[in-house]
């Protein structure tokens, strides 16, 4: 082992392959509502990895105010539940390798997702993932989600490790924000969303695959 003594992952994006399922919902959702299908994309790049306060502001910049947010939340998330169980999420390429890999070699592993207990919990249990977790921080059990460093300054102390001695990997924005704002070494794994210049000041690495990861710490490179 290097430098780092934990690996805190990110969730939706990162573990499973669910970011096209939100998003899916999103257009389907949009339609329903009579919203522009060309704002959609741009609007699931702005609350990947936030929280329902935060994406309540985009939502009603993007949409304005004639729907609740919360009404046209719930109908995503029904639908997003729904494909969850069946047919369910794929485990993102080289995630189960890397896991692997980091129990082998004696890295704590966190999760660090903006998702609520319950919803997170079935994906990990579902998928006999939950278990290579030594600690999981949901998305209400800190009061400033993404892009604010709380989740991951809260996953690292529940660790026991300082945020210098932790890796962050992310795929969202916000999460890049929030993973590098805590003092992480901070790995974006590029999913549905390009890095920006905002993610590229946060980020120490951009990656294409979770694959890429084990090279570099084996290596020591990082």
């Amino acid at each position: 082992m290097g430098r780092f003594k934990a690996v805190v992952f990110d969730m939706d994006g990162v573990i499973f392959d669910s970011e096209r399922v939100y998003r899916m919902m999103e257009h389907r959702a949009a339609a329903k509502y009579g919203f522009p299908d060309e704002k959609v994309e741009p609007f699931c790049d702005l609350i990947a990895g936030g929280t329902k306060e935060t994406n309540r502001k985009h939502f009603e910049a993007t949409f304005g105010t004639d729907v609740d947010y919360m009404e046209f939340r719930e109908v995503v998330n029904s639908g997003v539940d729904a494909y969850g169980r069946d047919p369910g999420y794929d485990v993102k390429p080289g995630i189960r390798e890397l896991l692997e890999y980091l129990k082998e070699n004696g890295y704590l592993v966190g999760v660090a997702t903006s998702t609520a207990r319950e919803r997170a919990e079935y994906h990990l249990k579902k998928h006999g993932l939950i278990g290579y977790f030594d600690k999981i921080i949901y998305g209400d059990m800190v009061h400033r989600g993404k892009p604010e460093p709380d989740i991951y300054l809260t996953a690292c102390e529940t660790l026991g490790v300082r945020p210098e001695e932790a890796v962050g990997v992310e795929d969202s924005i916000n999460g890049v924000i929030s993973s590098g704002r805590a003092g992480l070494y901070t790995i974006m794994v590029i999913d549905l969303i390009q890095p920006d210049e905002k993610a590229r000041a946060h980020a120490d690495q951009i990656l294409d695959s979770a694959e890429e990861i084990i090279p570099l710490l084996s290596e020591k490179s990082i």
